[in-house]
């Protein structure tokens, strides 16, 4: 529409605006300029959602029984697990939330509203369709609006768009089908205001803004379990259907034995009870929490406990380009002139950084005068500008003058002297018309006028007659060697622009007077330069055997530039660089094999981003999306792990995101990578340090009802077997050190069960060690005369001995404890010392005789029960050398 159209549409005026009363109308119509507030669920909610597994469920269930059969002492015990596993769940989850909410605290948006003819500042909540909105450089787009009036209006949209130039906008009337990086008639909720002024029409406020329309994608977009979750899950249900069915078999063939039926019953939940791996849920959430305070020390916020075990997994990392691998911080990286070209050190706005010429010395203004003139022209013919605060460099204006202040800083020019040294007298503003930006100045010590302007290349030399040598004089412009340096400069992905001078002339300082009177000084190219730290992380990644593919809304010659500096992308670029409209005529059969293939999609919408996505996740992988801007928020939904950044990133991506990095770097990527492939490893253990435990305790109950005897094992005592186990050894290893070379081996195959056949085989093992061990010398001790307590004593002290040894084999898959050192887990020592401890005190002490029915026994039963245990650490040993290589 044109603006007089929209104009009658929403009923305003374009230069009194709305009247107070009729805003206030519209605010209660259309509600407050706000975003839905995200759903994270209640108090009550998150309370049970760590009640929600198939083993939790068994054990409330085991505890109500035992409780109808007057067990309190084994009902408390079981309650008492479920309780602690769920406020460790709970605390830690709200933890997390803390944590982000305080990235959230932000300053209330301001707007400049013209209402009933008076212009004035309102909360930015508070504004309806068909208010009049100014804008100035430096201000924060309130609402989406449709431009009326305009002067050299620039806009930073790359939060939206992922586009790191800023966008010039006019009033033109455009095609219904232009996409929203095209709409040069409209700014956006959330965008930046970089240049010029302007002022608009409300014609979208909340969730009627384009940031609206992604927050629906993000709600729509499915939050996936990640692939512990999915196999703990299983791995869950599969062990709870068959600890019912083997206690169901239990009571059956005790009845048909002809045996009481309430013993048998009460033996049948000692079976389910023991079986159970109470620890086990505990042990996940802690092992988790560890790994999530490792984490935050590394600079990053995890939102969902499972999400620092995904990183482990993860197969393909896909990320944001602007501000992500990036800096988001317009760099000069070269500056041409006629005589010589220097490449410039340092990036972003910080101050830092040198001039370099051919053979790497150093170089400043006084180094070529053309070098000094291209210089004064790009921070003379300049309207930013740089400040410092908090440690962070930034700037006011447009990204590309700033990044010609900085360039001009590093080669010795000052630009707050300069006004001094040149005072500006006059300014023919930047338009996309004209294509240059020129100032005129005054040099006192001469008393000659200078003019200074930058712009496109095409431009500046069309209006150039001469260019200036190194000694400074005029001499006839070679405008060939200048196109054909800026055209090398530009396949590298470089922005460049060309400055020009004119010294001591005076043929007006208009349209009409500059051309032919300029002389070239040089050509600028500048960068969004890569994050330093981001090449490492992604030739880390590469090593782990994780894909690293760049989506972007940036132009496809700056994506492939810097995915080329990266080594994202190899030499040869066939079929790797996709835009969005070359993704749009894929025909679907094609689609995903290219998308798998490809390493860099440039140009793509928020639609497409998340569509590549799902795409990868068709196809198998375990997907994480890296973003900070609100076209990133759906993708960032979508994928198995979304990572914000918490710097730079937007609120929406936060919200929408698994892991918040506080840093906003990408190398931080690499770090949660390999904690992530150490959570696994370290639950891996655990699990297949505690099943054979529980396997053979429901084992020795079940053999027992078969053969019709006595016993071994009490409830209460397997009880006191399974608590003191996994809380005093097996969450020691959840404080295990990652293990060397667990960033060399590629990603877990997400189809691979949580156990591997050999990690079974060994689970079967040790609990067929622990049955026959415990039966021997129950047996044995019954046979020299000992009482029944006597011998449930030693068989209870059989488990416990067997499981210490256990447990410094399960500090690594592959190798012995000799070779990790038994120090390097001081933990593990420390839960063995008082695990000895709490066994002598169930042993001898006469209170604990009496609630878990054991006796005292001599030291000869101890040196039975320790010559198991040694020969069950030795079969163990032989197993770990023999099967090696298939853990």
């Amino acid at each position: 529409m044109s603006s007089h159209e929209v104009v009658l549409l929403l009923e305003t005026d374009p230069r009194e605006g709305l009247s107070g009363e009729e805003a206030a109308r519209r605010l209660e119509r259309y509600g407050p300029n706000l975003l839905p507030a995200s759903t994270g669920g209640g108090f009550l909610r998150r309370v049970l959602r760590q009640f929600d597994n198939p083993l939790i469920y068994v054990l409330l269930a085991a505890a109500v029984i035992t409780a109808v059969l007057d067990e309190w002492v084994d009902a408390s015990v079981i309650l008492g697990v479920v309780l602690v596993n769920a406020v460790v769940g709970y605390l830690q989850e709200s933890k997390a939330e803390a944590a982000l909410d305080s990235l959230r605290s932000m300053v209330r948006t301001q707007a400049r509203v013209v209402r009933a003819g008076r212009e004035t500042m309102i909360a930015s909540e508070e504004l309806v369709p068909g208010d009049l909105i100014v804008l100035e450089a430096g201000d924060k787009v309130p609402a989406d609006l449709r431009l009326v009036r305009l002067a050299e209006l620039r806009v930073d949209e790359s939060a939206l768009t992922g586009e790191s130039d800023p966008v010039p906008k006019d009033e033109v009337e455009l095609p219904e089908v232009t996409a929203v990086s095209d709409r040069r008639n409209m700014v956006y909720s959330g965008t930046l205001v970089t240049a010029g002024s302007g002022v608009g029409i409300t014609v979208g406020t909340g969730a009627e803004t384009e940031l609206g329309q992604i927050h629906r994608l993000v709600s729509t977009a499915d939050t996936l379990a990640t692939p512990l979750t999915r196999k703990l899950a299983w791995f869950s249900k599969v062990l709870t259907v068959a600890i019912l069915a083997l206690a169901a078999v239990t009571f059956g063939v005790g009845v048909l034995r002809g045996q009481d039926a309430a013993d048998t019953f009460t033996a049948a939940i000692a079976l389910a009870v023991g079986a159970i791996p109470e620890g086990l849920p505990a042990a996940v959430t802690v092992t988790l929490a560890i790994g999530v305070t490792r984490m935050a020390r590394r600079r990053a916020v995890v939102r969902r406990l499972p999400t620092i075990e995904t990183l482990g997994s993860t197969t393909v990392i896909c990320s944001d380009k602007t501000g992500t691998l990036t800096e988001n911080q317009m760099t000069v990286q070269v500056v041409w002139t006629p005589d010589g070209e220097f490449t410039v050190t340092g990036s972003g706005y910080r101050p830092e950084g040198e001039l370099r010429d051919s053979s790497g010395a150093a170089a400043d203004e006084t180094t070529s005068e053309a070098l000094r003139w291209s210089l004064l022209a790009g921070s003379g013919c300049n309207d930013a500008r740089i400040g410092e605060k908090n440690g962070e460099w930034t700037i006011t204006g447009d990204p590309t003058e700033g990044a010609m202040l900085v360039v001009a800083g590093k080669g010795g020019i000052d630009h707050e002297r300069l006004h001094t040294i040149l005072p500006r007298t006059g300014t023919i503003p930047f338009s996309s018309e004209r294509q240059y930006m020129a100032t005129r100045h005054e040099d006192p010590d001469s008393g000659q006028e200078v003019v200074l302007v930058k712009g496109s290349v095409e431009q500046i030399l069309s209006m150039c007659r001469t260019e200036l040598g190194a000694d400074g004089r005029p001499r006839p412009l070679d405008a060939e060697a200048a196109l054909r340096s800026a055209e090398e400069l530009s396949g590298q992905g470089l922005r460049v622009l060309a400055t020009a001078v004119r010294r001591g002339e005076s043929d007006g300082f208009d349209e009409q007077g500059l051309p032919g009177t300029l002389s070239l000084a040089g050509l600028q190219a500048m960068l969004d330069p890569p994050r330093s730290a981001a090449a490492p992380a992604v030739r880390a990644c590469h090593t782990a055997g994780i894909g690293v593919k760049m989506i972007t809304g940036d132009h496809a010659a700056t994506a492939t530039a810097i995915a080329t500096r990266l080594a994202i992308l190899g030499d040869d670029h066939r079929g790797q660089v996709l835009t969005g409209r070359e993704l749009t005529a894929l025909p679907p059969e094609q689609f995903a094999d290219t998308v798998d293939r490809a390493v860099v999609f440039a140009r793509v919408s928020p639609e497409q981003k998340l569509r590549l996505v799902e795409t990868l996740q068709q196809r198998g992988h375990v997907v994480a999306v890296t973003g900070d801007g609100v076209n990133d928020a759906p993708a960032l939904r979508q994928a198995d792990i979304g990572i914000a950044m918490a710097r730079t990133g937007t609120e929406v991506a936060k919200d929408a995101a698994d892991m918040v990095l506080t840093d906003d770097n990408f190398a931080t990527i690499e770090a949660a990578v390999e904690e992530g492939r150490g959570v696994f490893d370290n639950l891996i253990k655990f699990i297949v340090w505690t099943l054979p435990t529980n396997l053979g305790e429901g084992l020795v109950i079940f053999v027992a009802i078969i053969a019709g005897t006595t016993l071994p094992l009490l409830p209460t005592q397997i009880l006191w077997i399974n608590m003191t186990t996994a809380v005093l050894l097996g969450l020691t290893l959840a404080f295990e050190p990652k293990e060397v070379g667990v960033m060399g081996r590629p990603p877990r195959d997400p189809r691979q069960p949580l156990l591997t056949g050999a990690l079974v085989a060994r689970i079967g093992l040790v609990a067929a060690l622990l049955v026959a061990g415990s039966w021997l010398v129950f047996v044995w001790e019954q046979d020299r005369g000992s009482s029944v307590a006597e011998a449930r004593t030693a068989a209870l002290n059989v488990f416990v001995v067997v499981e210490m040894l256990y447990l410094f084999s399960c500090r690594s898959m592959v190798r012995s404890a000799w070779r990790i050192g038994l120090f390097s887990n001081r933990w593990v020592l420390a839960g063995v010392g008082v695990q000895a401890v709490a066994q002598l005190a169930i042993t001898y002490l006469p209170a604990m005789n009496s609630i878990f029915d054991t006796a005292p026994i001599g030291g000869d039963v101890w040196l039975r029960i320790f010559a198991v245990g040694v020969a069950a650490a030795a079969v163990v040993a032989l197993d770990k050398r023999l099967r090696r290589h298939r853990m």
